[in-house]
């Protein structure tokens, strides 16, 4: 998804073991393991007379992660693929030397009726030796995903490797991606079932942390590896992201990540020159803006 208009201005704060956020990035921390973008989407009222229609637009060096909580996206790319997400299921695009893709509501959800859209658009940078590999894009169904239940949180393993188990989705680096729901208050303990860098996102509820009380619509990052506990209060609603950090800084530039700057320049070069592979039968576009705020 273009992240033009999508930056949320946030107000930053230490809590201690924490700092505090509106997602990502936000000034005091720019990625959390190889996580560089998330986008909160709604939720959103679509219907019947606006819908998604995300144009034509270009990824390098990434793959995007699609969540939703509600509603459905349909999603096409430069690779001939076509598919719906639902929620709870993953779509996982690894963008590499380069891909285009849409993001529209389905034909099905043109009907005239308001509908909710509510999820997450997240960028993970590959790592150095896999910013230019062939792209690919993997398709799971919530079915097909970890899950398990403590006491009162159930859990979800979206992506990569936590408390002893492993998603399907191919990722290329050391990472996890933990959907937590509680009905009741409940201790998280993270300690030895996460590793890396650690970020949570507060989707719905609250959570105790460090004495402080933090609502939805935040993002908490541990200071410290591997370590941290806080308590959700009931019917809180958490994701849980991260893992090991690059050793290279990652640069962006809209849609384009890289470790070096001459690739986005390229990159610049060959989405303004329309040499980008394209989706079958779009000739939709989406200008580059020349410079970015």
């Amino acid at each position: 998804m273009s992240n033009i208009d999508l930056i949320i201005e946030e107000r930053p704060r230490d809590i201690g073991d924490f700092l505090v956020g509106r997602l990502l990035p936000f000034r005091k921390k720019r990625m959390v393991g190889p996580f560089i973008f998330i986008d909160h989407m709604g939720p959103a009222t679509l219907g019947p007379d606006h819908y998604m229609d995300v144009d034509q637009h270009p990824h390098i060096g990434l793959a995007t992660l699609t969540f939703l909580l509600e509603g459905e996206i349909m999603h096409e790319d430069s690779l001939g693929t076509k598919q719906v997400i639902a929620p709870g299921s993953v779509n996982w695009m690894i963008a590499g030397n380069g891909v285009t893709h849409t993001e529209r509501t389905p034909e099905n959800l043109r009907n005239g009726l308001k509908h909710t859209v509510h999820g997450y658009q997240i960028w993970v940078a590959l790592p150095k030796e896999k910013e230019n590999i062939t792209p690919e894009f993997h398709h799971f169904d919530k079915k097909d995903l970890p899950k398990w239940k403590d006491q009162s949180a159930e859990f979800t393993l979206v992506a990569g490797k936590g408390y002893g188990k492993e998603s399907p989705v191919p990722v290329h680096s050391e990472l996890f991606m933990v959907e937590i729901f509680s009905e009741e208050e409940y201790i998280l303990d993270i300690q030895g079932n996460l590793s890396g860098e650690i970020g949570i996102c507060v989707v719905e509820g609250a959570i105790k942390a460090c004495e402080h009380h933090v609502e939805q619509g935040n993002m908490l990052v541990s200071k410290l590896e591997d370590a941290c506990a806080l308590t959700m209060m009931p019917k809180t609603h958490l994701i849980l992201f991260g893992g090991k950090p690059f050793e290279e800084e990652r640069y962006i530039y809209w849609n384009f990540v890289s470790s070096s700057k001459e690739k986005l320049e390229e990159a610049k070069d060959r989405w303004r020159k329309k040499e980008f592979p394209k989706v079958p039968n779009d000739d939709t576009y989406v200008v580059m803006p020349e410079t970015m705020a």
